[in-house]
């Protein structure tokens, strides 16, 4: 039976749903670059486009309205950033270019010319689906890797943020071919929940960052595709699309007969070089609302009953010298929650996602010790406290917050704001 993401909701009285799911060393010294990454043609704004300092393993990406901000050591300021993004061409600008502040750079759709030739070269779109997990380990990384990554997840009530957390991580990611799990250490890390928003329902997420880290298909793939279970999806090529310069695949799958206890549906972007994932676009199949009710609870009270409105999965990879890591994953997840005499439900938006914003091979095989390990079922919120200042994060990389988030961290400093004033002038009143 093929195995759920390690995703599930723990609903308790307060309703709390709860869904399963080494530090590099920082530079003392950079230079902030902050910008947007719209289509030339659109104008649209385009999400999750990679910014890569060439010949580094530094980067960050674009948030949801385009944005981004990345921050380069004072030794690489004379670089070239590499921008890239599926199904456009890659563009390359000096830093130096970059250095006025909320620069806009555009991206042009690329035109594939990937001929009828190259496709026949599969007989058919699952052939090349198994090729893809059966040389994972040639293509995929195979040594121990030290990366630091940026964490956020944020829980929405209806429109409204009602939670957020950010924090900055360090993974030991294992070689894909090791059957050791990856291990993941929190560094920096900062939290706001509004619990009076949440009303009769707290929302967690279990697992933090490792409920993005489990969407790496090429290290997990038990968790969406088995040996058994492939064999229950249907694929068929799509038109090909192009990622850094590069023809990609493109393969569609979806169940056959919605006979697994999950089923998802969704897209694959295959190198056609190297046959090695690019990225995975999937959501988790919805359509018979009594097979997915508390599809996602683990635990809950007999009177409450959870429907899933949504739940999308996205993973990313990079490529350095012909091998692909892991770089980016997210969740965004929709649900409804309905408790027995309560007129209302609520309803409820959890998005999380982390991306790797540098790394470094484990040539010493250094390990991440056994007490400073998050466990896979750590509620992030729960191990992290307060908020803090504009530059709480320093020289670290991060996802630029989208207006929602902005605005959600500017009501958070201003409340923190009032309350360090009231201490203040209790202080000077000699109140306690």
């Amino acid at each position: 039976m093929k195995k759920l993401h390690p995703l599930k909701l723990y609903v308790s009285t307060v309703i709390s749903v709860f869904l399963l799911f080494f530090s590099l060393n920082a530079q003392t010294d950079f230079v902030e670059y902050t910008g947007t990454v719209i289509d030339g043609q659109t104008n649209k704004t385009l999400e999750a486009a990679s910014l890569n300092i060439n010949g580094t393993n530094i980067g960050t990406i674009s948030n949801s309205e385009g944005e981004f901000i990345l921050k380069v050591p004072l030794s690489n300021s004379d670089s070239k950033v590499v921008v890239s993004l599926l199904g456009y061409n890659t563009y390359v600008v000096p830093l130096s270019e970059l250095a006025s502040g909320n620069t806009t750079i555009k991206l042009y759709a690329a035109i594939t010319k990937l001929s009828a030739v190259s496709i026949s070269a599969f007989k058919d779109a699952k052939g090349l689906v198994r090729k893809v997990f059966d040389d994972k380990n040639k293509n995929f990384q195979n040594e121990s890797v030290f990366m630091t990554a940026f964490y956020r997840e944020t829980i929405k009530r209806r429109s409204r943020n009602v939670s957020l957390t950010e924090a900055v991580v360090n993974i030991l990611k294992e070689p894909n071919g090791s059957s050791s799990r990856d291990a993941i250490q929190l560094g920096k890390a900062r939290k706001s929940t509004d619990y009076k928003r949440l009303d009769t329902v707290s929302v967690k997420l279990q697992g933090g960052p490792f409920s993005t880290i489990y969407l790496d298909v090429m290290k997990y793939p038990e968790y969406i595709f088995t040996e058994e279970s492939i064999n229950a999806y249907q694929f068929n090529f799509d038109a090909p699309t192009t990622v850094n310069n590069k023809d990609v695949y493109v393969v569609n799958f979806k169940p056959r007969k919605n006979d697994l206890k999950v089923n998802y549906n969704g897209k694959l972007f295959i190198d056609v070089e190297t046959l090695a994932l690019v990225s995975a676009n999937y959501a988790l199949d919805l359509s018979d609302i009594k097979k997915s009710k508390n599809l996602l609870v683990r635990k809950k009270p007999s009177d409450i009953e959870v429907y899933p409105l949504e739940a999308l999965y996205k993973v990313d990879y990079k490529a350095k010298d012909n091998t692909w890591y892991y770089s980016y994953s997210n969740l965004s997840l929709k649900f409804k929650v309905n408790k027995k005499r309560e007129l209302f439900n609520k309803v409820y938006t959890l998005s999380s996602e982390m991306a790797v914003t540098d790394w470094e091979v484990n040539k010493d095989d250094k390990r991440i010790k056994n007490k400073d390990k998050l466990r896979p079922t750590v509620i992030i919120t729960d191990a992290i406290s307060g908020f803090s200042d504009p530059n709480f994060w320093g020289e670290y990389n991060l996802i630029e917050p989208d207006k929602s988030i902005e605005s959600a961290i500017n009501k958070i400093k201003k409340n923190i704001e009032k309350q360090e004033q009231r201490e203040k002038e209790n202080t000077v009143n000699g109140r306690p």
